[in-house]
């Protein structure tokens, strides 16, 4: 009986923990750029009561016995397939279609973050930043060779522009190029999105905000010792779609028929408990 109780205690806290996992995922059905995440569950160890053992003098084999004690939760896992692409028509909401994160700085400690939600917004200083005022990265200058904060202004201008020019507009191209228009009708290239890709996105740890941690782990382009951002479409990475952010990749009707099945496992689990009980209180009153 101590053995079914064990089992039954530990199906609730699986069931729980699923029934988290999955509640979170319904919360975020419209997060911009979200994962949804999937618990995983495995048997917990065994107890053997008898080692099996190859046939000999003619006897066939004996198997062995075991009695297991219980479930675990193996794993979190994130799905990172990609969510679909809505326009916004806003030339600072970006889109990644295919493979590849956004990388994004904080400006005051340096520390360094990936994230699939591309909704910028320029700011007072001209920079390509987040709802947190985090700097997207990327080439940042007109030869296209030094990274950093990607700045949408009329600096780094060409010799053949006017001094007196000022910014018009300015565009990013499926490629990744920030394309700057001023006043004088002068086109030129201001800077280049990069992209990150890892090989192993499941070491990425979510730090909410839509961003993730933990990139030297997950393996990036370029190595954990030095990892280096790539343009879009290449190496693997996809394209950037601008005027257009990437949504949740939740999919409720799925996610419903799962909280369904976790509750009725919830419950089969109590009632092993319950049972257990009764079984357990037969045996105390057979003294009576």
């Amino acid at each position: 009986m101590i053995r079914s109780l064990n089992a039954g205690v530990s199906g609730i806290h699986q069931f729980q923990t699923r029934l988290d996992v999955i509640g979170n995922n319904i919360a975020n059905s419209s997060t911009l750029g979200f994962k949804a995440g999937r618990a995983d569950f495995g048997d917990s160890f065994s107890q053997t009561l008898q080692a099996s053992s190859g046939g000999a003098g003619g006897r066939g084999s004996i198997p062995g016995q075991q009695v297991g004690s219980g479930v675990t939760t193996t794993a979190i896992r994130n799905i990172f397939n990609q969510g679909s692409v809505n326009q916004t028509y806003v030339n600072s909401d970006l889109a990644i279609n295919g493979e590849g994160y956004f990388m994004v700085k904080d400006p005051v400690t340096g520390s360094e973050f990936a994230t699939r939600a591309g909704n910028f917004r320029v700011d007072d200083n001209g920079y390509l930043v987040t709802s947190q005022g985090y700097r997207l990265q990327g080439y940042n200058d007109l030869g296209l060779s030094t990274v950093g904060d990607l700045r949408v202004d009329a600096a780094a201008r060409p010799d053949t522009a006017s001094a007196d020019a000022k910014l018009a507009a300015y565009s990013i191209t499926p490629t990744g190029h920030l394309k700057i228009r001023l006043t004088d009708s002068t086109e030129y290239n201001r800077g280049q999105v990069l992209l990150q890709s890892f090989s192993d996105p499941q070491a990425l740890l979510k730090e909410g905000n839509n961003l993730y941690s933990g990139l030297s782990a997950a393996g990036p382009l370029g190595g954990a010792d030095s990892p280096t951002p790539a343009p879009p479409s290449t190496n693997g990475l996809g394209e950037i779609q601008a005027g257009a952010l990437e949504s949740s990749n939740v999919d409720l009707t799925n996610e419903f028929a799962n909280l369904i099945t976790t509750q009725r496992g919830f419950q089969a689990s109590a009632r092993i408990i319950t049972t257990s009980d009764e079984i357990l209180q037969e045996v105390v009153n057979l003294k009576r």
